[in-house]
């Protein structure tokens, strides 16, 4: 490892240890070099270490210390929510197949609540996607999107079983600039319960996700519910900069 002046130390020898586990250079369940070991290996001093085991500890990365010796507990990257590296890019950077399947997708008009959301009239056309997305062939998250119909009548006829919508849209010129992200937690209704194989009322993580284009007009809204032991969120304060808010992937 070379490190350069591009990023703080302890970054970089994050860096560095998260790529070891995603490439299972650092196999799940192993133990982690000692920080001896790995102060021997990088040349530095104890403190970046600790830090950027501690960022990996933070983000469930690895797990153990104060006693137990730290190992790895699985090997997944981050996906930032300050970009728009859509659902199928992500699984993909974890090397799992990205799976899909189209539930419902039809045009209908607005109800007032869609309306409002769109920022449109009541009764316009829109276009409603619903989708199953899975991470290898485990089902992790029920996805509705909502769009106008400007913007999803290019969706109605493209094959999203085996495609992104972010990349289908992109090659009409549709390319989302900003998004709003709102998170929380809601019990499953009969439909995630039927298609994520769960009892009705089990607890889902929820994000709910307004899409703006570079018009400044509103072309998505998104109600995404995670399987919490597929996936968790994870929030590093910096005081140096704001860091975004990132989704791992849970036991995968």
């Amino acid at each position: 490892m070379t490190m350069t002046m591009a990023a703080p130390l302890h970054s970089q020898l994050y860096e560095e240890m998260l790529l070891r586990i995603r490439t299972g250079a650092w196999p799940a369940g192993e133990k982690v070099p000692s920080e001896r070991s790995l102060i021997a290996e990088f040349g530095t001093s104890r403190g970046p270490v600790r830090q950027a085991l501690a960022t990996l500890r933070a983000e469930g990365m690895i797990v153990g210390g104060r006693g137990a010796p730290p190992r790895v507990h699985r090997s997944a990257p981050h996906q930032s929510f300050d970009t728009f590296m859509s659902f199928t890019e992500w699984a993909r950077g974890l090397g799992l197949v990205p799976g899909q399947r189209v539930i419902e997708r039809v045009r209908r008009p607005a109800t007032e609540e869609m309306a409002r959301e769109l920022q449109i009239a009541p009764d316009a056309p829109v276009v409603e996607i619903i989708r199953l997305r899975l991470l290898g062939d485990k089902p992790a998250m029920l996805e509705r999107s909502l769009f106008p119909f400007e913007v999803g009548k290019h969706l109605l006829q493209s094959p999203l079983e085996c495609g992104s919508i972010y990349q289908t849209l992109a090659r009409v010129g549709v390319v989302p600039v900003r998004a709003k992200h709102v998170i929380d937690a809601i019990p499953a209704h009969p439909l995630e319960a039927e298609q994520l194989h769960i009892n009705q009322g089990t607890p889902l993580l929820r994000v709910r996700r307004l899409t703006y284009g570079a018009s400044q007009s509103i072309i998505e809204t998104t109600d995404d519910r995670y399987l919490p032991e597929m996936t968790s969120f994870v929030v590093e304060n910096n005081t140096d900069q704001r860091m975004p808010l990132a989704r791992h992937a849970v036991g995968v």
